[in-house]
C-alpha cells in the first residue's frame, strides 16, 4: 500500500530473533523428558498425570495450581514440557505462557484447556506454544501432543482443525501496525481522517477508538472528504468509539485482560467486515487508547495493549495506525519504554 505519511520519518523494526533451544537429539535419553503440569484442578492433574503414565520415561517433576505459580516453577526447573490450562487463576495461561517464553524458552508448552473458541486458540498458539489439546479430547491426544512438541512440531486437537492456526497461515495474512508520534492535534487528525478516507472510499469498513475531544475534529474532516459520516455510522461500515468506555470492557486492575480483548475486538471487526461486505483485511483500524494509558503512566499496559492488537492484526490482517502525542515522552525518563512501542509497529512515523 501507498505510503500514508509522506512527509514523516520511517524506522523499519527488524523482527527479534527467539533463542529456541534444539529439540530431544538423537541419543538422548527419554528419561531426561521432565514434564510441569499446570490447572487450578487436583483432580484434572491427576487425570493428566494418569494419562502420561503410559509414558513411564516421562518424569512429572511438578506441579501448579495458578499462572504465577507456574512461571515461577518453569524459570527454577525448567522442564523440558509445560502443559497449561487458559483460565488460570493470578495470571492467565495465556499471559503465563509469553512469560515463560522469556524465562525458559527451551521448555515446550502445550496447552490443555476446554476453551475450544477460535480466537483463544490463535492467541495461545501465538505465545510460540506448540500444542492446543481440548480438553475433552485429552484422553487420545495428550501424548501424540507431548511427543510433537518434542519434535518441535505443533498439534491442535482434531475437533479443532476445520480452522487453520498453523504459523504459516498467519504469515500469509500482510497487514500493517504503524505507530505515528505527533507534535500537535492537527497532524493527528489530518492523518487518521487520510487513513479512513482511503479505506471507506474503496468500500471497506474503518474502526476508530478516539477520545471525546478529537471526536468532532475528526469527523468534520471527513465529511470535507466527501464522505457521508452519518450513512456510513448507520451502515456500519464507520464505527467510532470512545478510548475510556471501549478500554473498560477489557482492562482488569489496570492492565489488559487477552481472555476479554480478543471477543471484543473480533466482534467488532467481524460487524466492521459484514456491513462492508468485506472480508477481515477489509477493515482498518486506527486509534489513541494506548498513548492515553501511556499519559496516564501505564507504560506496561499501553505495551501489552499493543501486542495484543498485533496479534490481531496478524491473524486477521487488519491494518492498524496507532497516534502517540509526542509531549508524553520525555528523552532520558521514556527511552527505553519508547523503544519498546516502536518495537511492537512495522514502522514507526514522527511528525
Amino acid at each position: 500500500m501507498r505510503n500514508l505519511f509522506a512527509q514523516g520519518v520511517l524506522l523499519r523494526n527488524e523482527p527479534i530473533k527467539r533463542y529456541f533451544d534444539s529439540v530431544p537429539k538423537v541419543g538422548q535419553p527419554l528419561s531426561s523428558i521432565r514434564i510441569l503440569i499446570t490447572d487450578d484442578s487436583a483432580d484434572w492433574r491427576r487425570q493428566v498425570r494418569l494419562v502420561l503414565q503410559a509414558r513411564p520415561e516421562w518424569q512429572i517433576i511438578s506441579e501448579a495450581s495458578d499462572g504465577l505459580e507456574a512461571v515461577q516453577k518453569a524459570q527454577d526447573l525448567k522442564p523440558e514440557i509445560i502443559l497449561l490450562d487458559i483460565g488460570l487463576p493470578k495470571l492467565n495461561g495465556i499471559e503465563a505462557a509469553r512469560q515463560i517464553r522469556q524465562l525458559s524458552p527451551s521448555s515446550k508448552i502445550v496447552f490443555l484447556s476446554q476453551n475450544n473458541d477460535r480466537d483463544f486458540v490463535r492467541a495461545a498458539l501465538s505465545t510460540g506454544a506448540l500444542g492446543y489439546v481440548w480438553k475433552a479430547d485429552a484422553e487420545g491426544e495428550l501424548l501424540p501432543a507431548v511427543e510433537a512438541a518434542l519434535r518441535g512440531k505443533q498439534f491442535v486437537s482434531g475437533s479443532l482443525k476445520g480452522y487453520e492456526f498453523t504459523d504459516t497461515s498467519v504469515e500469509k495474512t500482510a497487514h500493517r501496525h504503524e505507530a505515528l508520534f505527533y507534535s500537535d492535534d492537527t497532524v493527528l487528525l489530518d492523518s487518521f481522517t487520510r487513513f479512513i478516507a482511503a479505506a471507506l472510499k474503496a468500500g471497506n469498513s474503518a474502526i476508530v477508538v478516539i477520545t471525546e475531544s478529537h471526536r468532532e475534529g475528526l469527523v468534520s474532516r471527513l465529511k470535507a472528504q466527501g464522505l457521508d459520516v452519518d450513512a456510513a455510522t448507520q451502515q456500519g461500515t464507520y464505527i467510532q468509539l470512545d478510548v475510556n468506555k471501549t478500554f473498560s470492557t477489557f482492562m482488569v486492575n489496570d492492565m489488559p485482560d487477552s481472555t476479554r480483548f480478543f471477543p471484543v475486538v473480533r466482534g467488532l471487526i467481524e460487524a466492521a467486515a459484514k456491513a462492508a461486505r468485506q472480508p477481515h483485511h477489509g477493515v482498518v483500524v486506527c486509534g489513541e487508547g494506548t498513548s492515553v494509558l501511556w499519559a496516564e503512566g501505564k507504560a506496561d499496559a499501553a505495551i501489552r495493549v499493543e501486542q495484543l492488537w498485533d496479534q490481531v492484526g496478524k491473524t486477521l490482517g487488519v491494518d492498524i495506525l496507532c497516534g502517540y502525542a509526542l509531549s508524553n515522552f520525555h528523552r532520558e525518563k521514556d527511552e527505553h519504554g519508547f523503544q519498546s512501542i516502536c518495537a511492537e509497529h512495522s514502522a514507526v512515523y514522527s511528525q
